[in-house]
């Protein structure tokens, strides 16, 4: 298999409309396609980051809700490059979102930190 690189990231959310406004107007992804799907009440919202990262975001009637911590098997978190985290943490924080304190990664002394999605879905800004 030649894997050329990764598609997109599916995520599944509670609440579209807010889901929605997340990850549109404050991590600014674009909307390519919005699609409701009537058979199965719920959305397909197709978004776009910069250079063509994709996310998924669908909406079903009342999702069984997924464990996150403790640590468990499965998708850690979705992380996200930015070239500066203080800046970062301190444009979320002006949108309301909790933002834990920075830290340096051990191994390459890079700075990183993790905030929430409304779902609770773990989320990671890496300063390049």
């Amino acid at each position: 298999m030649k894997t050329k690189r990764i598609h997109h990231v599916a995520i599944i959310c509670s609440d579209y409309q807010t889901s929605k406004h997340f990850y549109v107007n404050v991590l600014g992804f674009s909307v390519i396609n919005e699609t409701f799907r009537e058979s199965r009440n719920s959305y397909k919202l197709d978004l776009q980051l910069n250079s063509g990262d994709c996310i998924e975001l669908f909406s079903f009637p009342n999702p069984p809700q997924r464990v996150s911590r403790p640590e468990s098997c499965g998708l850690r978190h979705l992380a996200f490059e930015v070239d500066d985290i203080a800046e970062s943490v301190a444009y979320l924080q002006a949108k309301d979102v909790k933002v834990e304190e920075i830290r340096t990664d051990e191994i390459t002394g890079k700075r990183f930190t993790f905030f929430q999605d409304p779902d609770g879905l773990p989320l990671e800004i890496y300063e390049s």
